[in-house]
């Protein structure tokens, strides 16, 4: 295994072991929420993605319904969409692997194949074994806060979901170098953060996904002509 093999291998791990974390929360919220440890199971299992699942047992503990669970679960799914138009080219999957690639597409296995450019072998590996080790590592403390439920106290008092945000942002930091993905960096954060209080949950994360598209069709793209 070549020197970059082994380092696209920890950060993959490392990327799964502390997302994966966050989802004792998840657990925890969604029982208390009142959805019971296998339909708290079927969503991290099914639906795995991480903003979804909170979204959908937010609304579901307000009294709101399913139907606009579901909604603000979509909201915040369809940037992985996004994700699977980079993706599709690098990893050419066919047939049973499609279903497959299609659930392992999130946030972080997307970021840990850029580790990889331009090389597409060292792309697949990250996305692979990171997509792996989060889905592997984000049932198995599902479950963990779901049977532990109150015993674990105010899940948020934890401070878990900052140690997800900031394993994210160590992935992105060596691109925030170039002053283009850093002036797309502070325009996504300024569209998000001040959205997020007029717009329902997902629609903002939305429009800095669509900020993001844009900016790669319009300016990267168009710097190369």
């Amino acid at each position: 295994m070549s020197s970059k093999q082994q380092s696209i291998t920890a950060v993959s791990l490392g990327v799964g072991f502390a997302t994966g974390v966050y989802a004792i929360s998840f657990g925890a919220l969604s029982v208390s929420a009142g959805l019971d440890l296998w339909q708290t199971m079927a969503l991290s299992l099914l639906m795995f993605s991480g903003g979804s699942q909170f979204a959908f047992i937010g609304v579901i503990a307000t009294g709101a319904g399913v139907v606009p669970a579901i909604l603000s679960a979509w909201l915040l799914g369809v940037r992985n969409g996004f994700y699977a138009i980079r993706m599709n080219p690098v990893l050419s999957v066919r047939g049973l692997i499609m279903p497959v690639a299609a659930q392992l597409t999130i946030d972080e296995s997307n970021a840990v194949s850029l580790l990889g450019e331009p090389d597409r072998k060292h792309e697949r590996l990250g996305f692979w074994l990171t997509g792996i080790a989060v889905f592997v590592f984000w049932n198995f403390f599902t479950f963990l806060g779901a049977i532990l439920g109150s015993q674990i106290g105010n899940p948020t008092d934890w401070g878990l979901d900052a140690a997800a945000g900031a394993a994210f942002l160590g992935l992105i930091w060596p691109r925030l170098s170039q002053s283009k993905f850093l002036a797309l960096a502070v325009a996504s954060a300024f569209v998000a953060i001040s959205l997020s209080s007029v717009l329902p949950a997902g629609v903002p994360v939305l429009l800095t996904a669509l900020l993001a598209v844009g900016f790669w069709l319009f300016g990267m793209r168009g710097g190369k002509k």
